[in-house]
């Protein structure tokens, strides 16, 4: 019988290895099989218990803890949607996700608590307002706490008889200015997870302790990580928040064999003279979320001896698309070749097919794939099974892809997306801007960072000082960390095409010029 629900590998680890560790947190806590099977069954009951019914959306705004696992679980085993949010999430951002999603129920940890409250207080009159559910600190008026959702005596779900049902909504950028919630179902989860388990050599083995660091509320390390230790029964380390150091420790202490990372991690990582010691136990780096420059691997891998493969997803492909793991004979600067059960090809500006190795637009087909942007399932794959990615890209002989370009405006800081439209209409809501304009700069601990160029009313004269303090202080408020701008240029215009649109190549421009040092 086919399998249909990501929870029911729970249930077969439970039956199979019921006393092997399945999650530890760094602080110490941990679940076996058993025990966090029997976790996410009473979590499901509970949801029922409490009026959630199967279709409606609860958001999970919780670190990297074991109550983010089991509350995902318990979600989906309960075929309820989940909606994992970044639990440092500013109140308008939670406010906007909540309306939009048409969420029931938060569940929130004392980091979001705040925020998620904040957020409530926003909403629409017309807007319901969800259940608040607590975990890590005490509830306030009108709350429930987390045991209040673990149900007493365990009530039996019914197998979900449709794999293409809705199990998930993760926001990204997608191809709008604002973030959109690309609809992930059991079948796109549980194919990747397949898909990246086909993998040869594994990327995983039951005997593996994985690195848990990356956020359980990217897709990355929902699908990718998360997603392949329930696969392999491996076990996962949960770390909350990442301090180069520390997490360097917990490796060592924790014996973790497998570590996925984001690219600036080995920024973090590489000065390090003891790194070898320190990385004694692990046997493979896993590196994405965005591209990782050939000489980083090279230094990394000549110093470690551990080999580092990367490779290429979106969260509209759940996420793995291709890995060097895949490569017949990797080629510096690839991402890979495709998963095993995933098609690439290439297309021009007319949807024409690439030939040879000229760059063009990456689309994918697979089971793995999205069923379109909430609510309407809007701008998802075509009648044949293709998606375009925005990303451009060329294949060599042996199908190896290398990523060129992005068609999308995106910042990548830290293996997270931020789309350029969406800080702009921030900045223009601060009294005394007239324009603005954000790119991505390269920046050696993120990746990249984000710049705004603003235009003041009245021009540039007096306005300096004062505009840039008013949009860095209104950022904060209304925009997570990630997004802010670390450096706001104040100028007199921005350069525009004929027909209007900001010419953000010729910004590029200048702060390539900036960083040979021919602008201060």
């Amino acid at each position: 019988m086919p399998r249909n629900d990501i929870s029911a590998l729970v249930a077969e680890a439970a039956d199979e290895v019921p006393d092997r560790q399945a999650l530890v947190e760094s602080g110490g806590r941990s679940l076996t099989w058993s025990r966090l099977e029997d976790e996410v069954a009473r979590i499901a009951t509970g949801l029922g218990t409490h009026g959630i019914r199967a279709g409606q959306r609860v958001m999970i705004a919780i670190g990297n803890r074991i109550e983010f696992v089991t509350t995902y679980l318990g979600v989906l085993r309960a075929q309820v949607v989940a909606v994992p949010v970044n639990p440092r999430s500013t109140p308008g951002e939670l406010a906007r996700m909540v309306a939009d999603s048409g969420t029931r129920l938060v569940v929130a940890d004392e980091t979001a608590l705040d925020a998620v409250r904040a957020a409530l207080g926003e909403l629409d009159p017309d807007v319901a307002r969800p259940t608040v559910v607590v975990t890590g600190t005490a509830p306030g008026e009108g709350e429930l706490a987390f045991d209040d959702l673990r149900a007493d005596v365990v009530r039996p779900v019914p197998p979900l008889p449709d794999p293409e049902k809705l199990a998930a909504l993760l926001y990204t950028s997608g191809t709008s200015g604002l973030p959109r919630a690309a609809m992930l179902s059991q079948r796109a989860l549980l194919a990747n997870i397949e898909q990246v388990a086909a993998v040869e050599p594994p990327m995983m083995h039951g005997d593996d302790v994985v690195l848990g660091v990356l956020p359980l509320f990217h897709v990355y390390g929902l699908n990718a990580v998360l997603g392949g230790v329930l696969r392999h029964r491996a076990r996962l380390l949960l770390v909350e928040q990442f301090d180069p150091q520390a997490v360097l420790h917990l490796i060592d202490d924790e014996a973790c064999t497998v570590v996925p990372i984001a690219p600036p991690v080995f920024a973090h990582w590489l000065p390090d003279e003891h790194l070898r010691e320190r990385l004694g136990p692990v046997r493979l780096v896993l590196s994405g979320s965005a591209p990782l420059e050939p000489e980083v691997i090279e230094e990394f891998t000549s110093r470690t001896g551990i080999p580092v493969h990367q490779g290429y997803g979106l969260t509209e492909a759940s996420p793995v698309v291709t890995s060097t793991l895949c490569s017949r004979e990797p080629r510096a600067g690839s991402v890979g070749a495709a998963l095993p059960g995933i098609e690439l090809r290439l297309v021009d500006e007319t949807w024409g097919q690439v030939e040879g190795e000229d760059p063009g637009q990456i689309q994918v087909r697979g089971d793995n794939l999205f069923s379109g942007y909430w609510p309407d399932g809007s701008d998802g794959p075509d009648e044949e099974g293709w998606y375009g990615t925005g990303d451009v890209g060329f294949l060599d002989a042996s199908g190896d892809l290398f990523l060129v370009d992005r068609v999308k405006e995106l910042v990548i800081v830290s293996g997270f997306n931020v789309y350029p439209t969406e800080v702009e209409d921030v900045i223009r809501e601060v009294d005394g801007v007239a324009e603005a304009a954000v790119i991505g700069v390269p920046d050696e601990a993120t990746g990249e960072a984000v710049v705004a160029y603003v235009v003041p009313v009245g021009g540039v004269a007096h306005a300096r000082p004062h505009l840039e303090e008013a949009v860095r202080a209104h950022a904060v408020v209304r925009l997570a960390r990630f997004k802010q701008p670390t450096r706001i240029e104040v100028v007199d215009e921005l350069p525009f095409t004929a027909t209007g649109k900001v010419q953000k190549g010729r910004l590029r421009g200048l702060e390539r010029r900036r960083v040979q040092g021919l602008l201060p």
